[in-house]
């Protein structure tokens, strides 16, 4: 499995109402980063403050700068990533999940060892996960 690139497939993919915040984030956004909370509505997240629609691109999702003449790929970033909602933090959650997505951290090993990517999967991500109590 590769290291992340960057590349937004993920932030594009769900940056249009395909994720949810909990309740908890979306009561400190409100209290904490106004900034964030001016686009939800209803406990939803990604409204246009001014419209109330739907976005179909999650608002904190920014290009890096290029130079003109590069030919290097596209990446992204997120503007509130310490502040970034559960279902982000979490993503990806299988290999699965990252073959549906075109993840681009996936190799051709990891799809025909899937169990073993899996598990180099949950070690890359086990700080954005709560502890498995079980």
């Amino acid at each position: 499995m590769k290291d992340c690139n960057q590349c937004g497939k993920c932030c594009i993919k769900y940056g249009d109402g395909g994720i949810e915040a909990t309740i908890e984030e979306i009561e400190m956004w409100e209290i904490f980063r106004p900034h964030i909370h001016q686009y939800v509505r209803n406990n939803k997240i990604w409204f246009n403050p001014n419209t109330g629609q739907q976005l179909s691109q999650c608002p904190f999702l920014e290009k890096t700068q290029q130079n003109k003449n590069s030919c290097e790929q596209i990446k992204y970033t997120c503007a509130i990533y310490e502040d970034r909602p559960e279902d982000c933090r979490l993503y990806p959650s299988s290999i699965g999940e990252m073959v549906l997505d075109e993840c681009e951290m996936i190799e051709p090993i990891d799809l025909t060892h899937p169990k073993h990517a899996q598990i180099q999967l949950d070690k890359l991500m086990s700080d954005s996960r709560p502890a498995n109590n079980n």
